[in-house]
Order: structure tokens, then sequence, then C-alpha cells
């Protein structure tokens, strides 16, 4: 790791209280465009309008069966569709996780990221009564839509809990798996949100995440768009720099799968821009040993 990048980080204690509060202060103001701008989808999707937000992960689109459209593409099935509360599915996302979960009866199962319960919901199905599942998002109004959504469908076997995926609100040893859909690249300290998931995940733990990762460095300009950040772009990392984040947090058995094909609808969340230059959607799996 370089000089550069093992410091100055949040509460390292390595670099001067100015430095270190202008990273935290960089960090707060990615996280407060990122939760604005799902509060907006949030909302929007309240209304069965389109999600309205340019670069945003769902994509620009006045068709009113764009959310069936995206998860179709990104691996649900019909079957998956139709087994979810209504409003559940808002077309987020940029693959399907449990496609690699391989989720058992009666597991133990958080996501991160869990916004308007989708994954959560169709994870429920798999773990059944004896299992449980626990949402995790920073968005109040996306925790709020998960609440509701559990209640109408009657989910008891669901919670949803407002917290960030840096510092999440589980006890240590809890989880069988880990699953997300398109949110780590939103985080401004990814090196944390791993600790974290390490910590939760009982030994024998196990991740299932679909996340953008970063094939080449991005150009400065597009790095420090906020709106390509909460387009779940700008902030996708170097495969290698995310296998280092993982394999320090205590991980092992690590892969990450990119799939090319995912440029098809990326390339819908930026039009006009050359983004799928150097970010693709990818299968991240490890273990906790």
């Amino acid at each position: 790791m370089s000089e550069e990048s093992s410091c100055c980080t949040p509460n390292s204690g390595c670099c001067g209280d100015e430095q270190v509060s202008q990273t935290q202060k960089e960090s707060d103001d990615i996280r407060n465009n990122v939760r604005k701008a799902y509060s907006k989808v949030a909302e929007a999707n309240n209304k069965n309008e389109a999600c309205g937000i340019e670069s945003s992960c769902c994509g620009v689109s006045d068709d009113i069966d764009i959310n069936t459209l995206n998860s179709l593409r990104l691996g649900y099935s019909d079957d998956d569709l139709n087994n979810v509360p209504d409003g559940a599915d808002m077309g987020l996302g940029c693959g399907n996780p449990r496609a690699i979960a391989a989720l058992s009866a009666g597991e133990i199962v958080v996501d991160l990221g869990s916004g308007g319960g989708f994954d959560a919901f169709l994870a429920a199905r798999e773990v059944g009564e004896n299992g449980y599942v626990i949402g995790v998002d920073m968005t109040p109004t996306m925790i709020s839509k998960a609440r509701n959504n559990a209640e109408q469908a009657n989910f008891e076997m669901v919670e949803f809990r407002l917290g960030e995926i840096e510092n999440l609100p589980v006890a240590d040893n809890t989880a069988n798996v880990i699953i997300s859909n398109c949110v780590i690249n939103l985080s401004p300290n990814k090196a944390r949100v791993f600790e974290e998931a390490f910590r939760i995940l009982k030994p024998g733990g196990r991740l299932a995440i679909s996340d953008v990762v970063a094939s080449c460095e991005m150009p400065a300009d597009m790095k420090n768009d906020l709106e390509l950040y909460s387009g779940c772009m700008a902030g996708a990392s170097l495969i290698h720099e995310l296998e280092t984040f993982m394999a320090e947090a205590g991980f092992k058995e690590i892969k990450i799968s990119p799939k090319d094909d995912s440029k098809e609808f990326i390339k819908d969340w930026a039009p006009g821009t050359n983004v799928t230059d150097y970010v693709v959607s990818a299968h991240i799996e490890a273990i906790k040993p």
C-alpha cells in the first residue's frame, strides 16, 4: 500500500487534525448527496413516477414499466417480481446477489443498502419462517417505505434498520450471509464497510454482493462528479483495491467476477458519457474463516 493511501483517513491518527477534518467533511458531503438522491428516488417511486434523477442507478425513463424491465435485465425472474410487495421493486441495482448467495432455510441474512426491500423480501422467501432478514439503509424515506411494504405483505421475518453500512446497527457474529446490490460503491470508506461486514458475520459466514467496480483508473473529473457518485459510477473502486480491503478485514476465498455484459445497462445510467470505459458490474464473494 502506498504512503498516500495508508494515511489521512478518518480516525487514522497519522495526519494533522485539519486534514482529517477535511476528509470527514468530504465523506459527509458524499453521504448527504447520496441520501438526498435516493430520498428523491423513493419519493418518485411512491408516486409511480420514473426515478427522474440523471445518472441514477435506475436510469431515466418515462416508461411505466421501467422498474420491471430493469430488474429483468439484471437477472431477476417474473416469479421474483410477482412475489414481493408492490413498490418493493424500484428497478435499482446492478445484478442479482441471490444468484450467488445460495441461501438455505433458517439462515440469517443482512442486506446492506436495502432500499425498498426488494432483495430482502426475496431472501426471506428462501430462508423461510425459521430464518430472518435484516435490511440496513441510511435513507429514512427508504426505511419507511420498506417497513410499510413489510407490514402490508406480512413479512414478519424481515426487519429494516436505519444506519450507515460503515457502522452497522447489527451485533457481532449475527449473520450467515451478507447480500448487497450496487451499494458499497456509494460508500466513501469501503475498507470500513468490509470491516463491519466481517464483524457481523458468523464464522463461516459469506458475502454475496453485486456491485460496480472500476476496470481502470477514472479521470479526476469523473471521480469528483457527485452526480456520477450517487449514480453508482464515480465511487467504484478498482478490483485490486477491493481485494485488499477484504483481505485486510480478514476475509478469505475472495472472488470478484466482472460481468462485461453489464455495460449494456450501465451506459444508460449516464447517457452521452464514456463511463463504460471505466466501470463494470461484478459479483463479489468471500468467506469469514
